[in-house]
């Protein structure tokens, strides 16, 4: 009766291993994931507002030209007009 006992102790602690290990592993990978997606949630973040200050620069740059072409424009006609 005793050999039962034990055999039945036995099998239930390889069932618990073999059930908690892959559990153990699982929540490991979950964490790991976890951290990269906030790191990599972050980065776009970053990257987001470094495009949009990059855009904007762009977009001034754009008027300023747009400022001296329009300047230049009023000029050349009024040296024709003459």
């Amino acid at each position: 009766m005793e050999w039962q006992v034990v055999t039945v102790i036995i099998a239930l602690s390889g069932f618990a291993i073999s059930i908690i290990t892959p559990i153990i592993k699982l929540t490991k990978s979950i964490t790991t994931l976890t951290v990269t997606l906030k790191q990599v949630d972050s980065r776009l973040t970053a990257q987001e507002q470094s495009s949009k200050n990059s855009h904007k620069r762009l977009w001034e740059k754009n008027e300023e030209q747009d400022e001296k072409l329009n300047d230049h424009e009023r000029r050349i006609t009024l040296i024709e007009r003459k």
